[in-house]
């Protein structure tokens, strides 16, 4: 099959395929995944393995504690060694608790899917299924073997599965991230801001705030100068955003505040803002005399710089561009799994899932009619990678 052909071919075959797509969906939206609830999310997990396993690939499932476990889905058809690997990420945990389907059911109306993780990113990963398929169902001659991992805490920051992921981008030649695309048209997300999250600790001096206020030091006041001076670094035309989200101080009205903490999220855009932005926070000293301050934190994910995408990001519009389906690319104030490969310089395309809107609302939804054409994109980038 001559390449060029790919994306139109595995178009023709998935859109008989939309009813398949959504039967799937629906059973894995029903199937409540919770970050928190590892018995729940133990539960999507299982059925997402056994319709893997039914598709012929290799299935190994990454035993969690606490968490849901993982899946790592790997599938090569032909007995010569690969010339490398393509690395196809997503995560299956939700927002939603145990008990949210009551008052938020999976429902298709207007030509949407509505539902719990419907958005964020349950169809992603059901286009991955479908995307698979054809590819596997087609003549398209492989070059690399394809890994598909799913994970279980991406929505709590990843913290069990940071390492898996790392370790599966460094064998990779390219990431794909099946995060929700952004807007009506599906934009692909070639740039994600860093993330992180620092807090400042004031202690200052009590005293009676009546009878002798000036034998105090009022952490609250402290800690009001430095959020004003903190304010004043935020840049939003270089993408660096810094908001303190969370305040706590004081014991009593009449009681001058001893201590006072705030914890701030940290945005940037670039790496060079970033570790500028930590070094400002960390080198921070107290305005009130006495007063005595201490940073913790910083930026745990590094952002995805359009440099890293730009590549995939031109393919990925010419092959949209050979079945009809105009792509564009936008910046993600939010961070995904995809900030931690491209950190490690490894070539990453996010925004690759759903299209619709509303991710972690009660009016999330996909639009049903563009899943064949995610998909085909999907099929056609890791068919000719």
């Amino acid at each position: 099959m001559v390449e060029a052909n790919l994306p139109a071919h595995f178009l023709q075959s998935l859109k008989p395929r939309l009813p398949d797509m959504l039967a799937t969906l629906c059973r894995l939206v029903l199937a409540e995944s919770p970050s928190f609830e590892k018995t729940a999310a133990d539960r999507c997990c299982r059925l997402l393995e056994n319709e893997w396993r039914k598709r012929g690939t290799r299935v190994e499932r990454l035993a969690q504690k606490f968490r849901g476990d993982h899946l790592r889905i790997a599938w090569w058809p032909n007995k010569s060694r690969p010339a490398g690997q393509l690395l196809v990420l997503g995560h299956y945990d939700t927002v939603y608790s145990t008990g949210t389907l009551a008052k938020m059911p999976f429902r298709i109306a207007a030509g949407k899917a509505y539902g719990p993780g419907v958005f964020d990113m349950k169809a992603g990963l059901v286009q991955a299924l479908f995307a698979f398929s054809a590819i596997k169902n087609s003549a398209a001659l492989l070059r690399k073997r394809l890994v598909f991992l799913w994970t279980s805490d991406e929505e709590i920051g990843s913290e069990s599965s940071r390492k898996i992921i790392e370790s599966e981008a460094r064998r990779s030649d390219a990431v794909f991230v099946l995060e929700p695309s952004l807007g009506p048209r599906g934009l692909l997300k070639t740039a994600r801001k860093a993330v992180g999250e620092a807090e400042i600790l004031v202690h200052g001096r009590a005293s009676h705030a009546g009878l002798a206020p000036e034998e105090g030091i009022n952490a609250i006041h402290e800690l009001a100068r430095q959020i004003t001076r903190i304010e004043k670094w935020n840049d939003p035309r270089r993408g660096i955003t810094i908001n303190a989200d969370i305040i706590e101080g004081g014991t009593r009205t009449n009681v001058i505040a001893e201590r006072a903490r705030a914890l701030l999220d940290l945005r940037a855009l670039h790496s060079a803002d970033l570790r500028r932005i930590e070094y400002r926070l960390h080198a921070l000293r107290p305005a009130l005399p006495g007063a005595r301050l201490k940073v913790r934190g910083g930026f745990n994910r590094a952002p995805l710089e359009r440099k890293v995408s730009a590549a995939l990001f031109a393919r990925a519009k010419s092959l949209g561009a050979q079945m009809a389906l105009p792509l564009g690319e936008c910046v993600a104030g939010g961070g995904s799994d995809g900030n931690l490969t491209a950190a490690l310089g490894i070539p990453t395309l996010d925004g690759l899932g759903a299209v619709g809107d509303g991710a972690h609302a009660a009016y999330e939804h996909i639009l049903i009619n563009t899943m064949p054409a995610r998909a085909a994109l999907l099929a056609a980038l890791l068919a000719t990678s």
